[in-house]
């Protein structure tokens, strides 16, 4: 083999080097852009579900503030109602002080509510305030 075509083909061995270093080099810059693009869409959809969460959150909260609020309204609405019990309590109590047909201590809630009838005798009620009403009568 003569000098010039070993040079010629060291040559052309290198070019050809050059070639697929710059090729691989090339074709690392396009995987590098494709991983960009894809981190890109990455990035986009952790901005979408962030601010779903943060839209979800707001909402949950939202709620929980409502609740809150109609604990406070049914608090204060026991309370009056509790107010209105004790009003008609009293109401009852004067009554059977007033009335001339009862006798003795008022009987109080828990005697009604035992009964069930809010103390108004049943037709054919066989109790002794059934028989002492009509007695007196």
């Amino acid at each position: 083999m003569s000098t010039g075509l070993i040079i010629v083909i060291v040559i052309a061995v290198l070019i050809v080097l050059a070639l697929v270093v710059l090729a691989g080099r090339r074709g690392r810059e396009r995987r590098h852009e494709v991983r960009r693009g894809e981190a890109r869409e990455i990035r986009q959809e952790a901005e979408v579900h962030g601010a779903r969460a943060d839209r979800v959150t707001a909402e949950a909260e939202e709620r929980a503030a409502r609740a809150r609020q109609e604990e406070a309204q049914a608090r204060e609405q026991a309370a009056e109602a509790q107010v209105h019990r004790r009003e008609a309590e009293e109401r009852r109590a004067l009554a059977h002080d007033v009335d001339p047909d009862t006798k003795g201590e008022y009987p109080g809630p828990d005697a009604q509510r035992d009964r069930g009838d809010r103390g108004v005798p049943r037709e054919g009620d066989r109790g002794e305030d059934a028989r002492s009403r009509r007695t007196e009568r």
